[in-house]
């Protein structure tokens, strides 16, 4: 589905279009912890989320035809970000279907990049299938957020950044939503090293940690969270659902430390994080001595938070 290879590609073809995200240590943490904790600051990336190093190697491959025919997807924000910013350097129509949960601060981003925004739904995966639709009926091509072997790909050198600058990290904590990142990171980790890569999700949209315990992909009940960027469900036959397979494991946190963690990092690490991002602190918080003594490195995955986010959560 997708090797190390792809990524190595993918890392060559998507460094004209994205940053090369710093790798820093956060003695904060490492005492916290009793280990030894790296943060890889996607959110300082362009757009301010990994989403567009995905992005970016599947919307470089297609053909000239396929720039002409422009492109639609469906996004909690993030993605659609990335997809506007490409679409945009490229030439490219782009449409981009919304849940009306979608925080603002991410629909103004990809109004500015001069996307076509359109809200439907309560919950992503409504905006998605309306977006699939869309897209076969007006022969345009859709541009998955997670289900595609070349976005995975891009995704994917966010860990292959890491380890190539710290190949001794012997724990990798990584958001866990639909599985693009995730995915991505597991191959790039265990394709070079022995490393226990662990995927972390909210108790509140726990889809892929019950599809993983059940051996399928399945629809559950999801909650409001305020990790939002891993919000949602996983279509049937997604290539993510075998790659998560790689996953050490996967674990769950709370909403209030996911809050905990966000404002942990604005006050004590001057860093805008947003909840999807924050999860693998959160998990730190809620588990000091599972990492003990650990080298652990922590995807930072995002930072698109709007002043009045940020101040909610400084005062929470």
């Amino acid at each position: 589905m997708v090797s190390i290879l792809d990524i190595y590609k993918a890392k060559k073809i998507i460094a004209p279009y994205v940053l090369r995200t710093t790798l820093e240590y956060s003695n904060l943490l490492s005492g916290l912890t009793g280990g030894e904790v790296w943060l890889k600051y996607e959110n300082r990336q362009l757009t301010g989320s990994f989403k567009i190093r995905g992005a970016a190697n599947r919307m470089l491959a297609m053909t000239p035809e396929e720039r002409r025919r422009g492109v639609i997807t469906a996004s909690a924000g993030n993605h659609g970000q990335g997809v506007g910013y490409i679409a945009k350097e490229l030439k490219v129509r782009a449409r981009v279907y919304v849940p009306r949960n979608s925080p603002e601060v991410k629909c103004a981003a990809m109004r500015d990049l001069d996307v076509e925004l359109i809200v439907h739904g309560s919950e992503y995966m409504e905006a998605e299938n309306l977006a699939k639709k869309t897209a076969k009926q007006e022969n345009a091509i859709y541009i998955s957020a997670y289900n595609d072997p070349l976005l995975i790909a891009g995704q994917g050198t966010v860990g292959l950044e890491m380890l190539e600058e710290k190949p001794d990290l012997d724990t990798i904590l990584v958001p866990l939503g639909a599985g693009g990142l995730a995915g991505g990171v597991a191959v790039s980790w265990k394709s070079a090293s022995g490393a226990a890569v662990i995927g972390v999700q909210s108790h509140a949209s726990p889809v892929m940690h019950m599809s993983l315990k059940a051996g399928r992909i399945i629809n559950i009940p999801v909650m409001d969270s305020i990790a939002e960027g891993l919000h949602g469900g996983i279509e049937h036959g997604s290539i993510t659902f075998d790659l998560c397979k790689l996953l050490s494991e996967d674990i769950l946190v709370e909403e209030k430390t996911i809050g905990e963690a966000m404002k942990f990092m604005i006050l004590k690490h001057r860093e805008v994080v947003e909840g999807a991002g924050a999860v693998g602190i959160a998990a730190l918080m809620e588990q000091p001595k599972k990492f003990k003594g650990k080298k652990i490195g922590v995807i930072i995955s995002g930072g698109n938070l709007d002043e009045r986010e940020i101040r909610k959560i400084v005062s929470s």
